[in-house]
């Protein structure tokens, strides 16, 4: 059987327990940054595209289940089993605000214009915290019917979107009158709710189920089932053609979005996947586990036919040939990618 060349993703240490959230900023003048929780209740930032490490947020006593960063990369807010939501200075890692709440903070947003911190967790209150004022008391909107697991915002910060630990479904918000619009019905629990950038679809992973639902009119577009339980789901946010899921059995896949065809198999974590996120360019994605290591994957140079030449690598009757332009390709954007060919080497060691 021909041997399949094997993903080499960059591999980022420093987390001493399990990475159970990543957050991409958007792309700014300074580049894009990606930010990481962790049950070592020391959040990191690093070089979206490198994966170095920039800092750590120091200050919460307890696991951190939830990161983000606002639109400028300049803020980020960490929601903690401490019962706080910390803001942070994302140039100094100063602790800006600490927001107290009465248990644990399973979910934190900024919104899109960054002036509202939106928190959510096992109190079951979604609080929406003005950046403006932050000593002011947070607006609470209607209480949700069960722990809060994900938040988002969404239609330019007019509606919100949250998910539950102990149930099915995910709740959409108005926010101007705090109460449920919609739910999008889901049999499990929804362990990952992702908006895309474009705003069109939000994502959601629910058991071994992959759902896109239409953003605007909520009607569901696509449903996948996937191999393994998922625990967390990405679109690529530049063409949308493919997402990455991942979950228990500790690989990274990456799947066609119009077919659901499974593209690439990524293995290399050594315990099961809690989050994947794609760069906001697309031109790659980070995936964090129970084993404490965040893994920068490249998709591969991006052009719109980019689906049909790497599915060529999957599938059977194919030419030979392009299976390997295809990997010879990609192997070398990798390398040719800033003499960053000195880190995978050791990712290479690292995995192997």
């Amino acid at each position: 059987m021909e041997k399949k060349k094997v993903a080499v993703p960059l591999v980022c240490h420093g987390h001493s327990r399990p990475v159970v959230d990543l957050f991409y900023s958007p792309v700014t003048p300074d580049g894009f940054f990606l930010i990481s929780a962790s049950k070592d209740s020391s959040p990191m930032l690093r070089n979206g595209e490198t994966g170095d490490w920039i800092g750590t947020f120091e200050g919460h006593k307890g696991a951190v289940w939830s990161c983000c960063l606002d639109t400028s990369a300049l803020r980020a807010a960490t929601a903690s089993a401490d019962f706080s939501t910390k803001v942070w200075d994302a140039l100094t890692g100063d602790e800006l605000h600490s927001f107290e709440h009465k248990h644990i903070v399973r979910a934190c947003a900024f919104s899109e214009d960054t002036h509202l911190l939106l928190t959510g967790g096992v109190e079951k209150i979604l609080r929406i915290y003005d950046m403006n004022r932050p000593d002011a008391p947070p607006r609470e909107v209607d209480k949700s019917p069960g722990s809060v697991r994900t938040v988002a915002w969404l239609h330019s910060d007019q509606a919100i979107l949250s998910s539950c630990t102990d149930m099915g479904g995910v709740r959409l918000w108005d926010v101007r009158s705090g109460k449920i619009v919609q739910t999008l019905e889901t049999k499990s629990s929804v362990t990952s709710a992702e908006v895309s950038q474009d705003g069109r679809y939000i994502t959601t992973a629910d058991g071994s189920t992959v759902k896109f639902w239409d953003a605007n009119y909520y009607g569901l577009v696509k449903s996948y089932d996937m191999p393994c339980t998922v625990e967390s789901v990405s679109l690529e946010p530049k063409y949308g053609n493919k997402f990455v899921a991942g979950g228990e059995d500790m690989w990274v896949r990456v799947f066609d979005f119009h077919t659901g065809n499974e593209i690439a198999c990524n293995k290399g974590h050594h315990g099961p996947v809690h989050c994947v996120r794609f760069s906001p360019g697309g031109e790659s994605y980070a995936s964090g586990s129970e084993d404490g290591t965040i893994r920068i994957w490249q998709t591969g140079p991006l052009t719109l036919d980019d689906s049909e030449t790497v599915s060529a690598n999957g599938s059977v009757d194919k030419v030979k040939e392009t299976a390997d332009e295809v990997s010879r390709k990609i192997e070398g954007f990798q390398i040719a990618d800033e003499g960053k060919s000195k880190e995978k080497d050791e990712a290479v060691e690292e995995s192997s």
